[in-house]
Order: C-alpha cells, then structure tokens, then sequence
C-alpha cells in the first residue's frame, strides 16, 4: 500500500497532506492559494474563500489549499488555525515540494485537483485585500458552464497595471489572437480537462514554475485551443504593495516568459492573423479603483540612467528612426513634454523579442537593458492619460494594442533575421 501511495503523486505535496487528500477521494471544487510571506492576508482570504463556496456552491464538496512556499512569518500557522464551519469544506495548508515561486504552489493545487477528480478549479493570490465572496462564483461559474479557462476582468486605475497595458496585453492579442484583457491577473477558473493538461507539461523545474506562471497559463490555453472566457471581479487590491514601486523585477520575470513563449509557438503564431474577442461574463461588482501618483521624474531619471549605460546595445538591437526618438528624449527638461510614440515602442518591443529569440546565452542581461525603456514608455504614458476618464484611458489602451496587431508584419519579418554583435 505504502509504494502505491508513493507514486500516485509526483513530488509537490508532503506526506501529511497527500495522506489527508487520499482519504477525501474526491472533490467537486479544489481552490488552490499560493502564499509566501502573507501572514497578515491570509485569513481574510481563506474566510472570503470559504464564504463563497457557502454562499454560492452550498452542496459542493471543496479543498482550500493552501500551498506555501516556505514563508518564515507565522503564514502556514495563522491559515492553520482559521475555522471553516461547513461539513463540505476541507481545508490543507502545506509546504510544496519543488522550484521556488507561484508556479510551484499552482502545480500542488492541479495535483490535488487531478487526483480527486475536481470538475471545477480555482486559484486566488494570497495577497488579495479586495477579494469578495463573489469572486468565487465569478470565476467558478463558467467553468461549470463548460469553459476551460477563465481569465479575470478587473476594474483598474489608469495608471494600475503597467506591464499589463504597454506590453503584456498587446503581445497576447496581437501574437496569439485573443483579447484576454488580464493576462497576468493571478486569479483564474480551471476546467478537469485545462488542469490536468497544465499539470502534463514539462514545464515545472524551469523558470516559469518561479514566475510568469500567469502569462504562461494564459498562452497556454490559447495556443491548446481551450475555451476561453473573461469573469468580472471588480477592482483588485493587493496587500502593501506600492503600485508605483519598481516594477523592473516583475517586467524581467512577465516579458521574459513572453518571450520564452514566444519561441516555443512561434509556428502558431506567426500564422494567427486579426484578434478576436473573448466573452466578458458576470454581473458588475460596482467599485471604483482609487487613484495614485506614480513617481513620473524617477522614471525619467531611470530612463536616462540607462542611456549612459546601455545605450551602445540600444544602438545594436534598436532601429536607427527610433534610436533617434530616444536620443531625442534623453535631453528634454519638461517632464510634460516627454513622449515616446506607440510605433516606435511597438517596433522596439518586437525588437527585443527577436534579439531574445537571437542571442540565448545573454537573453536576461539583454531584457535588464529592456528595462529603462520600459520606464520610458510608462512616464509617456502617464502624460497621454493625464487628463482622460477611464473610459478614455481604456480606449486608449486599445488602440495601442491594435498597433502592435497592424504591426505584426513587421516582427514576422525580422523574426529570422540574423544578429550582428559587432
């Protein structure tokens, strides 16, 4: 019995709780958290969780898991001693066994929910603030109505989410066909059949089980031809975390993975043409997103910072028409007037991708190089929102997406192209 025990599992979950999830055999709902250092989140989190399955999946037999990565703060203990009161809800806090980072914690939770059969799957980020109980109906319900993959739709600040409306957003749509607004969200549904497919690839002793587990999930499930659907959840608040902080670590480990991806389906993609919508679903959850500064001047200084450094390898992978632009922006003093067109940080980008795609023994300290212009593309983008409604911002949004789509010819061209270091 104790070697059938042993090779059930691959080597995510530790013996205590793989002994407590053979005993529950099934489940209708597995809902994975993985957590790292939220101790002062968690509670609230696990409650919500728990209250939205009361509330909404009443009869439903449930796993909460808690995968932790090992925190040294009271996390694993303060998840531990929260109460569930419902007979149909189990509770599992563990360390995972496996690369350190998010994507780990996701595989523990596809295991569990593979071995029990779950036909619905979902996962939260441990450091949501703004999670609400309806959340769990949100992004459960699609999955129950036959959708595989269920990206969240939140409602953002303008200048909340960067990475996600300079590049993440535009990329997804204009490489691989699909308006997934939050490609990165964090929060996502899972169908039986999406899980075990995640679960299946051999993806998980590589970087994308420490990051950009989100993206990836996101690609995958458009490049395997699952169903895609997007679930209203509102405005997303996370735990003490400083939206206008630097954003360079997060940009390295997103657009790293893109462009990892990006090698790997470059057959798929390059034969997508026009993007196409993905359907929005539930009820709007009517919160407004505060407002907040974000330190215009020191990404401008960043940006500059980096032309002093980098500018030599700017001049090897960016085109001369745009190397102009830069060199233009380095000298003006009016924060105001400072302004990088989106053709310009469209062809730079795919630029980028192709320099990636061409130079894999150096490809990171290529993408730290990426960096300040990334700041420079924010510090413009603050000034073209300054004065728009969200609606307006939004729309904004959506026409530089669609430029990176009309440009699309223009990677495809260079993708190939060889790379002269010289």
């Amino acid at each position: 019995m104790t070697v059938t025990t042993a090779t059930r599992f691959s080597t995510t979950l530790r013996d205590h709780a793989r002994k407590t999830i053979e005993k529950l055999r099934y489940a209708d709902i597995v809902i994975g958290i993985p957590s790292y250092y939220s101790g002062s989140s968690i509670v609230h989190v696990i409650q919500t969780i728990a209250e939205g399955l009361e509330r909404h999946y009443p009869d439903a037999k449930a796993v909460i898991l808690v995968a932790d990565g090992g925190s040294t703060d009271d996390s694993r203990e303060i998840a531990n001693l929260v109460q569930i009161h419902s007979y149909h809800i189990k509770k599992i806090v563990t360390i995972y066994r496996g690369v350190p980072g998010k994507g780990s914690g996701l595989r523990a939770a596809f295991e569990v929910a593979n071995f029990l059969r779950a036909k619905a799957v979902a996962v939260f980020d441990s450091d949501l603030v703004s999670i609400k109980p309806k959340w769990v109906h949100n992004i459960l319900d699609p999955v129950f109505k036959g959708y595989d993959f269920v990206a969240p739709f939140y409602r953002r600040y303008k200048l909340d989410g960067t990475i996600t409306n300079t590049i993440a957003y535009n990329l997804t749509r204009a490489l691989y066909g699909a308006r997934v607004r939050q490609p990165i969200g964090g929060d996502f549904g899972i169908s039986q059949k999406l899980a075990k497919y995640y679960f299946d690839q051999d993806v998980w002793e590589t970087d994308v089980a420490r990051f950009g587990i989100d993206v990836w999930m996101t690609t995958t499930a458009i490049v395997g031809g699952f169903k895609l659907c997007q679930a209203r959840l509102g405005i997303k608040v996370h735990g003490e975390k400083d939206p206008g902080a630097d954003l360079g670590p997060m940009f390295r480990q997103v657009v790293g993975t893109i462009f990892q991806l990006m090698e790997t389906n470059a057959e798929h993609w390059q034969k997508v043409g026009r993007s196409h919508d993905v359907p929005v679903l539930g009820e709007e959850l009517e919160q407004e997103p505060a407002s907040f500064e974000i330190d215009q001047e020191g990404l401008i200084d960043y940006f500059r910072t980096g032309w002093a450094n980098f500018s030599g390898v700017w001049q090897r992978i960016i085109e001369e028409r745009d190397l102009e632009v830069i060199r233009g922006l380095v000298s003006i003093s009016r924060r105001e007037d400072f302004h990088l067109p989106v053709e310009t940080w469209v062809r730079i980008v795919y630029r980028y991708a192709r320099y990636f795609h061409a130079t894999p023994r150096q490809r990171f300290k290529v993408l730290d190089t990426m960096v300040p212009l990334y700041n420079a593309r924010v510090a413009s983008l603050i000034n073209e929102v300054r004065d728009k409604s969200p609606q307006e911002a939004e729309r904004l949004f959506e026409a530089h997406a669609l430029a990176f789509e009309k440009m699309k010819d223009y990677l495809i061209k260079i993708w190939n192209e060889e790379v002269h270091d010289g």
